[in-house]
């Protein structure tokens, strides 16, 4: 098994969210050194749970204990359905097989979407 640090983790959440280690830290009113600190140790469980809640991830997702960002509801029965990954076992529509641009159009129309609903 690979050393994972929290930091990887952060670095990955920022870049899918566009945004720079500097904004988290000042967001999150923490030095850009003390999230550079979380590649060689884990944070405490309150930082930990702020950092979590910021990215809206588990913390366990946070410290690389599970694949799945969700954080676990009570009830929660529904799926989640990682299209980047299951387009890697290959996606077909009408017989054709979905690349790498078609799953990321089928995403961002579905992020639109999403966003919109609310």
């Amino acid at each position: 098994m690979t050393m994972f640090s929290t930091l990887e983790k952060i670095k990955e959440l920022a870049q899918k969210q566009g945004i720079s280690l500097q904004k988290v830290a000042e967001d999150l009113g923490y030095s850009i050194n003390y999230l550079y600190t979380l590649k060689e140790k884990t944070p405490k469980s309150d930082r930990l749970q702020e950092i979590a809640d910021y990215f809206n991830v588990s913390t366990d997702y946070l410290l690389g204990r599970t694949d799945n960002p969700r954080i676990a509801k009570d009830n929660d029965n529904s799926m989640t359905i990682d299209l980047k990954k299951d387009a890697e076992e290959t996606f077909f529509f009408d017989g054709h097989e979905l690349n790498d641009e078609d799953i990321d159009l089928i995403t961002s129309i579905l992020e639109t979407r999403i966003k919109n609903r609310k």
